[in-house]
């Protein structure tokens, strides 16, 4: 550990979407850990919960990523021997509409690619956040880092487009897939059962989506672990297990402590969702042991962690 220390004091890293749930947790592990910080998000001001974590007193430099001169200018004046980059379009329904196509796909694959091409000129290292919705969700086998990329939805073919950008133009990155978010700055399943579960005392979820939820707390130490080495590529990166989102919110209720009836439901009887889901979010982790990185840990722990972290 102390031989570490001098090597991570020297690194400087830039941030985007500190105003989300992964953001926010990868700018308060850095800052943790000593590394200087530049974060940023559209926002005018850091938009994100307020407490005594580190990222709410960083240095903030508000940031429309579909702007190229901004983005352009900002990233070059900051010099950041690494880009995290977290920022995205991330409401998988409204990306449906017609009226937001456009926008999602500036943000989710113009954006990042205005981002790349900074991290090319400057020679830094990259570090792109994406989905298991880049895959189909058919069969049954875990997803591995290199299978072939065929989106079912509007959002899962901007993030593709986005991971595209990255492997074309940047030399150092990490393309680092994701599922079931949930952390402590912002809203998230979680967040949405337990005040359903309070209001109603029933929910109905899904049972024929299999996949494993993602603790932005645990990610975010991986990522900034991971981006201090040179062991470059696509990786994915939840925490471990599988379960359905019903057995997913049936773990949240009982974790909590709440009597809640949970009524399991096939997709296609759940009339809300207007995006087509991948029923096969399972994803191979074997490439981070294979380069000698931490997993995260399994996802009920993480589940039970994170309700001791959060007001409800």
């Amino acid at each position: 550990m102390a031989t570490a220390e001098p090597e991570e004091m020297n690194v400087r890293f830039f941030v985007t979407g500190v105003g989300g749930q992964l953001g926010h947790d990868v700018m308060n592990e850095l800052l943790k850990r000593g590394h200087e910080g530049v974060s940023s998000d559209i926002q005018t001001a850091y938009s994100g919960i307020i407490d005594n974590s580190p990222v709410s007193k960083a240095p903030y430099i508000p940031l429309d990523i579909t702007d190229v001169d901004a983005v352009e200018r900002v990233v070059t004046a900051v010099n950041p021997d690494a880009v995290i980059h977290c920022a995205a379009w991330t409401a998988v329904d409204l990306a449906e509409n017609a009226e937001n196509q456009e926008k999602v796909r500036a943000i989710n694959a113009g954006g990042t690619q205005n981002i790349t091409n900074v991290c090319k000129k400057l020679n830094c290292k990259m570090t792109y956040i994406s989905t298991d919705y880049v895959f189909d969700g058919q069969g049954t086998r875990p997803w591995e880092p290199d299978d072939e990329r065929h989106p079912l939805n509007v959002y899962g073919q901007s993030k593709y487009e986005g991971e595209l950008a990255v492997e074309e133009l940047v030399e150092k990155f990490f393309t680092v897939r994701i599922a079931w978010v949930f952390g402590v700055n912002g809203k998230n399943f979680i967040k949405t059962m337990l005040r359903i579960g309070k209001e109603r005392g029933a929910a109905s979820v899904v049972d024929d989506q299999i996949g494993s939820p993602t603790y932005t707390y645990d990610l975010a130490r991986l990522l900034v672990d991971m981006i201090q080495t040179d062991k470059y590529g696509r990786y994915h990166a939840t925490n471990e297990g599988l379960c359905s989102w019903y057995e997913f919110a049936c773990e949240i209720f009982r974790a909590a402590g709440i009597d809640v009836k949970v009524t399991p439901v096939h997709s296609d009887e759940y009339p809300a969702a207007k995006a087509k889901r991948p029923m096969n979010s399972r994803m191979s982790k074997e490439k981070l042991t294979e380069n000698g990185f931490e997993r995260l840990p399994e996802w009920k722990d993480a589940v039970a962690r994170y309700l001791k972290e959060i007001t409800w």
